[in-house]
This record gives C-alpha cells, structure tokens and sequence, in this order.
C-alpha cells in the first residue's frame, strides 16, 4: 500500500483490508512517503494494533518506488495492491485468489467503483463510471469478466512480478498499465472481472481533479513512446477532442461563427452524456457532472499533447512490487 497525505481514508482501508472474508494469511506492507499530515501517525497506530501491519520508508514519495519497497519487505506468493484511498469489498482477496488459480491468469482486477461523499465527489464518481467519461474501460464502466489490456490496482503471482523486475520507477505515473503492458508482452494473461470490486474516493476539488488527469495523460504518452503499439483511438480522443474545440474557437474568432459549433456541440454532448450519469444523484451534483467531464477530459488531453520526453528518459527496470499479500 503506497500512501501519501492519506489521513482521511488510511485507516478506513487498512480496515477494509484485516477484515477480509479470507481463510489464509495477511499481511499489509504500508509505504509511507513524505506526508504533510497525520499519515505516519495513524500508520504507527495500525502497526500497534494490529501484528499483520507493517510499514516501510518511501522518502522519494512516488508510487511505483514505494510498491517495490512495499513487496521487497513482504513474504507471500500472492501480492495484492491496494490504495491508501481504496476500499475492499469483504471478499476481495479470496476471490482474487480463486480467480488467479481459475484462470491461470499473472494478474487479475475489477471494478474500480468511484464512491462520493458529497456533491462534488458524487459528479466526479459518476464522471468516472460513465462511456462519456471514461470510453469503455471495462475496470471503469462494468463488463464481462475477460481478458484484458490492464486493470485496477491488480492481484498478482509474485513469481510474474520477480521477472518483471516489479514496477518500472520511471513511471511515476502510468506504471500499472506499463507493467501490464510487459506482462503481456512476455506471454502472461492479465483478466478482468466485475466479482472483483474497489471503492475508490475521487478528488475533492475541481483543480485536484485537473491535476490528477493531466498527469495520467501526460504519462500514457510516456508508455507509448516506450511501447510501440500500445496506444489506442480511446486514448487518442481526448488530445483529439481538445485540438478539435481550440481550433473551433479560433475559427469561430478569425474566420466565421460556424466555427463555435466544435465547443458548442461539445457541451451539448456533455449536458446529454450527464444526465443518464447523474440518476439518482441530488440536483447540487447532477449540475457539477459537465464540469467533472469537462475537466477530465480537457486536463487529459492537454498532459497528453504537452507531455515532454524528458520523463522516464532512461527507462529500466526495477524489482518488487505491492501490499496486503496472501497465501
């Protein structure tokens, strides 16, 4: 468990995690970065409490250095990764397990069910499990079990990750899907099913969000550029979807007013694509939808365009990997 600033949800998901509806052992390896909240202090309160939590240093603060620490310092067969803001459903780990025995498979995930607690939160979840939002990302939108090109967060056979040499450090972003990119690379099955489900808490703010999906854009470029082949025209819509707006704009500026029809049209799809996202959902969030879309999509886009090649300009590979780990 790779955590950072993760005062308000460490302890809820350490919880999640002892609670497991599992017979074999646990253990849950905490890396702790440089937080500038009560992170440590709670995650030394969890190792008091309970034998099975244990922690490790990540002074660098990134996520794929602190996964490799996480599994370096644990001890079983099976790794499971998981957020210091994830949520484990009560039969997450047994099933995995099953699953990996079922299917043969080097790694195997689910849905990653973005959960709101209030008005803002609530949009962002719904942004994040809607097509519009997110395309047809079956760990996002739900979907058949099957094979998969990545999924969330992962159950993996440490024996996979041993020869992977575990995450790649340079992807301080990206690095599940570059690591399942090799995984499959190298012949191993990665696979996707709804029975495996993960409540994930989205950003509390409008700039969070931004910043989140930019980064995530700007380091799906980065794997590309590494992994020829690896892109996709999902991938491509968004950096797509934004030339395409700016160029409307201007047009609709320098030349005619025809121009506009590119964003206007855009946020009607927005305003369309929002309301079946917003079902049930109180008034103050269905409103808040638009700009959650809006938001990832643009700030996605935007990471991709201007993602400079100086980052992970010296690929290579490093050993380790995750936390909570069973028999």
């Amino acid at each position: 468990m790779p955590v950072l600033n993760e005062e308000r949800h460490l302890r809820t998901s350490v919880r999640h995690i002892l609670e497991q509806e599992y017979d074999g052992e646990l253990e849950v390896v905490i890396a702790l970065g440089p937080s500038e909240d009560r992170t440590d202090e709670i995650a030394a309160e969890l190792v008091r409490e309970d034998s099975r939590v244990h922690t490790v240093p990540n002074p660098t603060g990134r996520t794929p250095a602190a996964l490799n620490a996480a599994i370096k310092a644990s001890r079983h067969p099976v790794v499971v990764r998981v957020d210091g803001h994830g949520m484990l459903s009560a039969d997450y780990i047994a099933t995995a397990v099953r699953l990996l025995e079922e299917t043969g498979a080097a790694n195997v995930g689910g849905i990653m069910h973005a959960e709101g607690e209030n008005d803002w939160e609530h949009a962002v979840a719904a942004a994040m499990t809607a097509r519009i939002g997110v395309g047809n990302a079956a760990f996002h939108t739900g979907g058949e079990a099957g094979q998969a090109e990545t999924v969330y967060l992962g159950v993996f056979r440490r024996e996979v990750l041993e020869q992977q040499g575990g995450y790649n450090e340079e992807f301080i972003r990206a690095q599940d899907w570059e690591l399942n990119f090799r995984i499959r690379e190298a012949g191993g099955l990665i696979w996707f099913s709804p029975e495996l489900r993960v409540s994930y808490r989205p950003r509390p703010s409008v700039r969070a969000l931004a910043k989140q999906y930019r980064n995530y854009g700007r380091w799906r470029h980065v794997v590309a550029r590494y992994h020829a082949g690896s892109i996709n025209p999902r991938y491509l819509a968004p950096p797509t979807a934004l030339c395409a707006i700016a160029a409307g704009a201007v047009v609709g500026v320098a030349v005619t007013p025809w121009g506009f029809a590119v964003p206007v049209g855009y946020v009607a799809a927005l305003v369309a694509g929002s309301l079946p996202a917003g079902k049930g959902l109180p008034v103050a969030a269905k409103v808040r939808i638009p700009v959650a879309l809006a938001t990832m999509h643009m700030s996605w886009g935007w990471g991709f365009l201007t993602s400079p090649r100086k980052l992970a300009r010296h690929v290579r590979a490093s050993r380790g990997v995750a936390v909570p780990v069973a028999d």
